[in-house]
């Protein structure tokens, strides 16, 4: 009877541990942000961020299930429990360590100005956009850089979504944009509706603004997750199942 017993709880143990292997983990997200998370024509969410995720979810046996959230609001929901992780272009800085825990990072973009092309202007410094007008996402790494360097020279327009700065762009109504590279790519660069370039170089410093790169946040209770993220991380690169998503969305871009 006592053998009996303990096949029993042992069974019914390793049904619980293979449940929890299955269950679903919630992922935040902010769409759209082509190329790192957007929607297809037909609904589907898709990017970089969203196809590492679900690789690194079955890589720990789990199922990813994307919450949108706009940004603003996208820590505290991962406070509030809404999701158990945000994966959506998020910098590692030390104001965010302060709440979140961070994975390991898992890509280092640039960020970088935009302009139309016949912009006179040629190399973004206080001087230069001096009574010009910046657009940045709002609470952004890209908006608390610009605010602190430039607030006190240039108006500075906010908006919720990269989609919402280009139309003003498009219209004259924001002389450049501050964004992080690939955003600006894919929403200015290869925009069929405007004409656009990069001014000045690649900024990836101070470190005081642009961080170590983006990475997976989670609750700091949640260590175990983030190590079990990191490893995942590891072995996707070692596998190559990173490099070929890197090339998917960012053939020729540094990582």
């Amino acid at each position: 009877m006592k053998k009996l017993l303990t096949i029993t709880l042992l069974g019914s143990a390793l049904l619980a541990g293979s449940a929890f292997a299955q269950d679903t983990l919630r992922i935040g997200v902010d769409v759209p942000y082509e190329p790192m998370e957007y929607r297809t024509s037909d609904g589907e969410l898709t990017g970089f961020d969203i196809e590492l995720g679900n690789a690194l979810c079955a890589e720990i046996d789990r199922k990813c299930e994307w919450v949108v959230q706009a940004w603003d609001g996208i820590i505290p929901g991962l406070m509030a429990r809404k999701y158990d992780a945000i994966m959506s272009s998020m910098t590692i800085n030390e104001e965010r360590k302060e709440t979140v825990l961070f994975s390991d990072p898992y890509i280092t973009p640039p960020s970088a100005w935009f302009a139309p092309q016949d912009s006179s202007i040629d190399f973004p410094a206080k001087e230069t956009l001096e009574d010009k007008t910046i657009g940045v996402q709002r609470g952004t790494l890209q908006d608390n850089y610009v605010t602190d360097m430039f607030g006190d020279a240039a108006e500075i327009s906010r908006y919720s979504t990269a989609d919402d700065l280009v139309l003003d762009m498009d219209a004259g109504r924001v002389d450049i944009a501050f964004l992080d590279f690939p955003i600006g790519k894919s929403t200015l660069l290869d925009s069929d509706e405007g004409d656009y370039k990069v001014v000045g170089e690649m900024i990836t410093e101070p470190k005081k603004y642009f961080g170590e790169g983006f990475g997976v946040a989670f609750r700091k209770r949640d260590q175990e997750l983030a190590n079990q993220f990191n490893e995942a991380l590891a072995t996707l690169k070692d596998n190559g199942t990173y490099e070929e998503l890197y090339n998917k969305y960012f053939v020729g871009e540094a990582k």
